[in-house]
């Protein structure tokens, strides 16, 4: 078997940041010369995959990497195989954020399928030490590699601005979810008053628009990474109160472009931003504290430059794409030197 690294995704378009994950790792893989090919699958395929053919295994092909939710149906047989977990649904903390059909598919669909691709894998990274932990505190799963998310420094870059806008520009981006906090966002922004505006990107359901303020915007999904940086470059901080997240992607690409972030002191968001370096983590659900932190911010020029300024650091230090390209690369690698 040859020791380069051939990767085959066969992948569940599911809409969500594990899609940007695989497209950003296979685009980054390519620019390196290695050998890459995502086969994407229907999002039926997660819960009725008899429904769906089983693709052919490149012959090109020298590993798998995929996510554990796939159904074994789609796992190449004869490869080794890459898991990578990007949340554990089956977390305790998510129960208060789940209807009564969401906690039965996640506790028998999805924990069989995690079960049998967590057994089957030859290696098992994740996106944050909280995931990590959270799915080795259910699954009792062997070693697992912590990998954190990249962002594309070239994209999501940051612009020269000397003062926020008036008003005090804020930006949420996420789905339409309690778990994401959705709920605390108009009691933030209604403590703030008329100095401050909420942006909001997300999959809102027409029943939940009605009645919004005149200081709220809702905006069209971006087309790609280009217009969805540009959005970050056009506000002044990004709020998000989320409840729990397995990593946080937006919050990495606001750094990137040099937004500061206020968000929950919990899950794997302090993992992501440095509180009161690159922004402020608050407790979970305290509306107080989210306005207050928002205050601090819009009332002091100098702390806002100089978070713009720390969030893009440290984006640029932590997560460049390069060095966790090779963080990969070394875990494939090792994968195929024990097949030999």
């Amino acid at each position: 078997m040859s020791r380069v690294p051939a990767i085959w995704f066969p992948t569940i378009r599911s809409g969500s940041g594990a899609d940007v994950f695989t497209v950003r790792l296979t685009d980054e893989l390519r620019r390196r010369g290695i050998q890459t090919e995502i086969t994407w699958l229907p999002h039926r395929a997660e819960y009725a995959p008899l429904s769906v053919p089983i693709p052919s295994v490149p012959s090109w092909a020298n590993m798998a990497h995929i996510n554990t939710w796939l159904p074994q149906r789609f796992v190449p047989k004869n490869l080794p195989i890459l898991a990578t977990a990007h949340h554990c649904v089956l977390d305790p903390a998510l129960k208060p954020y789940k209807n009564l059909s969401q906690s039965l598919y996640h506790q028998t669909w999805i924990r069989f399928l995690e079960q049998k691709n967590l057994d089957r894998a030859t290696r098992i990274s994740t996106v944050s030490q909280y995931t990590k932990k959270s799915v080795q505190n259910i699954y009792r799963c062997h070693a697992m590699e912590v990998i954190p998310n990249s962002v594309d420094l070239i994209t999501f870059k940051s612009i020269p601005r000397q003062r926020f806008h008036t008003p005090f520009r804020l930006l949420f981006v996420g789905n339409w979810s309690r778990r994401k906090g959705v709920d605390l966002l108009f009691p933030i922004l209604k403590s703030l008053g008329s100095d401050f505006e909420l942006w909001i990107l997300a999959g809102l359901r027409t029943s939940e628009v009605s009645a919004l303020d005149k200081n709220v915007r809702i905006l069209p999904r971006c087309k790609d990474d280009f217009e969805m940086a540009t959005l970050y470059q056009s506000c002044d901080a990004l709020l998000f109160p989320s409840r729990l997240e397995g990593f946080g992607l937006a919050v990495l690409e606001a750094q990137a472009c040099g937004l500061p972030v206020i968000t929950t002191d919990g899950s794997a968001l302090p993992e992501v931003i440095e509180d009161g370096v690159t922004g402020f983590l608050c407790p979970q659900d305290d509306v107080i504290a989210f306005s207050e932190a928002v205050q601090r911010l819009a009332s002091d020029p100098v702390l806002w430059k100089d978070m713009c300024a720390a969030a893009r650091k440290r984006a640029e230090t932590h997560f460049d794409p390069e060095v966790i390209l090779e963080k990969y690369l070394s875990l494939y690698q090792s994968m195929l030197a024990e097949c030999i």
